[in-house]
């Protein structure tokens, strides 16, 4: 008997001590990571393997466990595929298998879990523009309460919520928290510095146009821009130039294009910021209060056919064919923003922040967008905005790529994949991260001295994210019901404008009313079993447009005069306005 109590005291020591050894070795791994990988940061390295230390005791009961865990493809979730996982694997015990794929792909197989119940993943980083759906389905795990209840175990004591700049974006109507954001970037203005900063071409555009070649603050100018290097220089130091870039290709991507803010920015919206209330920049409208939509069309008191909208479409269309560079009508979103990298334009209205990654490449790399010292040739700036847009309306779409965890993921998968997302999301690593990706989370992160020290290598980027400003630009919000079903609609309604199938009202006449079709089917499920939780669309009664356009909170009525005065800024004085608010 006495064997045996020794026996197991024995076998009890040695278990201890190879527990001891395993945490020793995985603390071991985050100090290598720490010491090689994660600097800087906005923590010191003590407080750093703290937080890893944290990791490693929390991942314990799922050591050994493979996870699965999928994102679109942009540099910041590469590099999280390719290095944070594997450091996330070595330092916890737990396999992350973070896959990559066109944001088209994701948001199918979150549609397709959301659906069947299905666990294909364990964690999913999708866009905060389905906090709507997420909040109304309740498919997904609020995270306001499992932080405090279930997941409590496996929060991070340091994730200090308040220091995401937005997390506004992906907290629903009930003011609860939906998804954690992991990267954003915005769609700004970019423009060529150079070329707008030469005398002679100054001197061209003022005697012209009458005012000052500079940043546009409307779409007056941004067209009179986009004509005088297409048509009026048509050449810089021999190479043949342009006035504008963007894309057409009839894909899904040309839906996101448009439903990411493109009708707010011409100033199909009400005021209102996250977004517009009544009426998005979808054109669809929810009642203040109410967490019921009402409906697309101008009958319904939206706007998506609305004179704002119709005039947003076809300027995206008129600028496309005049004054972009031939092929530009076939790009998609992966085509168009790297082709700036060529040199060969001179401003793009709609330019993702995401790509700064890609416009900042040494010139030996074929970047002829920087000099040979790598300083940026061009600068970003404030989205222009359309003569509907007013003071008080968001001015562009900021992409908030969120981690969202779905009730059909068993707890324990979820747990440690909760526990990866929030390690990708750390303080210790985060820094480091948004240093290759560029893709900023963390009001901390901004504000750190190693982006004092990059800034002038990345053309305004940082002085964006520092100033008050970067909350006019946010993501699609809680006015969609229901972001698959009804995102899928926009493309193909706005390919027959590009091919020349229809008009910009026709097809803008027919996609607000199969949104409300849509809607209105919502609307029968939600009211047989509460499929919305209550919130789905409620229609109103289809009214003559007439009772609605140019009403207060209504759709606006059609301008008389919808290309006023052209308006620029000097981008030199934009920057100190920044910095003195």
């Amino acid at each position: 008997m006495r064997k045996k109590r020794l026996a197991a005291g024995f076998l009890a020591t040695v278990l201890a001590t190879a527990s001891i050894t395993a945490s020793h070795a995985d603390m071991a791994a985050a100090k290598q990571w720490v010491d090689k990988e994660f600097q800087p940061s906005t923590l010191t390295k003590e407080q750093q393997l703290k937080e890893m230390e944290w990791f490693v005791n929390a991942a314990k009961p799922f050591k050994g466990m493979e996870i699965n865990v999928l994102s679109e493809t942009i540099p910041t979730h590469e590099y999280e595929s390719r290095t944070l996982a594997r450091a996330f694997t070595e330092i916890t015990g737990i396999k992350v298998n973070h896959q990559v794929l066109g944001e088209g792909e994701v948001v199918q197989a979150v549609q397709t879990q959301m659906q069947t119940n299905r666990n294909l993943y364990d964690g999913y980083i999708n866009d905060s523009d389905l906090i709507g759906t997420h909040s109304r389905l309740q498919s997904a795990i609020n995270l306001t309460d499992w932080m405090a209840g279930e997941g409590k175990a496996v929060t991070l004591p340091t994730l200090d919520i308040k220091d995401f700049i937005g997390i506004s974006f992906t907290t629903g109507p009930d003011g609860k928290i939906w998804q954690l954001p992991d990267q954003q970037f915005a769609n700004l203005y970019w423009f060529r510095y150079d070329w707008f900063k030469r005398p002679d071409l100054k001197k061209r555009f003022k005697e012209k146009y009458g005012y000052e070649l500079g940043v546009p603050v409307n779409w007056s100018a941004y067209e009179d821009i986009a004509e005088f290097f297409s048509v009026q220089v048509k050449q810089i130091d021999g190479k043949r130039i342009y006035g504008h870039m963007d894309y057409g290709k009839r894909a899904p991507d040309l839906g996101w294009r448009m439903t990411d803010a493109w009708l707010s920015m011409a100033g199909a919206s009400s005021k209102g910021l996250p977004n517009g209330r009544p009426i998005d920049e979808w054109g669809i409208r929810m009642e203040k209060g109410s967490c019921n939509p009402a409906g697309a069309s101008v009958t319904r008191g939206g706007e998506t056919n609305g004179p704002a909208a119709v005039y947003a479409i076809a300027k995206w269309d008129e600028w496309l064919r005049k004054y972009a560079p031939p092929g530009a009508a076939d790009y998609d979103f992966y085509q168009s923003l790297p082709a700036l990298s060529q040199g060969n334009v001179a401003q793009q209205i709609f330019w993702y922040t995401a790509f700064t990654s890609e416009m900042v490449r040494p010139r030996k790399d074929g970047n002829n967008t920087v000099d040979d010292k790598g300083m940026p040739l061009w600068r970003m700036a404030p989205s222009p905005h359309g003569p509907y847009w007013q003071e008080g309306m968001k001015l562009g779409y900021q992409d908030a790529g969120s981690w969202t965890m779905l009730k059909s993921t068993p707890v324990n998968r979820r747990k440690a994949a909760w526990l990866y997302a929030q390690f990708t999301v750390s303080k210790t690593v985060d820094v480091k991260k948004s240093q290759v990706g560029l893709t900023f989370v963390r009001d901390s992160t901004i504000r750190h001295k190693s982006f004092t020290d990059r800034a002038p290598k990345l053309g305004g980027l940082v002085e964006f994210y520092r100033s008050p400003d970067r909350v006019l630009w946010t993501p699609t919000g809680i006015n969609i019901p229901d972001y698959p079903k009804l995102a899928q609609l926009w493309w193909q309604n706005i390919g027959d404008v590009n091919s020349g199938a229809s008009t910009a009202q026709q097809a803008m006449d027919r996609l607000a009313g199969e949104m409300d079709d849509v809607m209105a089917r919502m609307q029968s499920a939600d009211e047989r079993a509460k499929t919305y939780g209550g919130c789905g669309p409620r229609l109103n009664k289809p009214k003559d447009p007439k009772l609605w356009l140019g009403k207060p909170d209504g759709p606006k009525a059609r301008l008389a005069n919808e290309k006023p005065k052209g308006q620029t800024i000097d981008y030199d004085e934009l920057v100190k306005r920044w910095a003195t608010k």
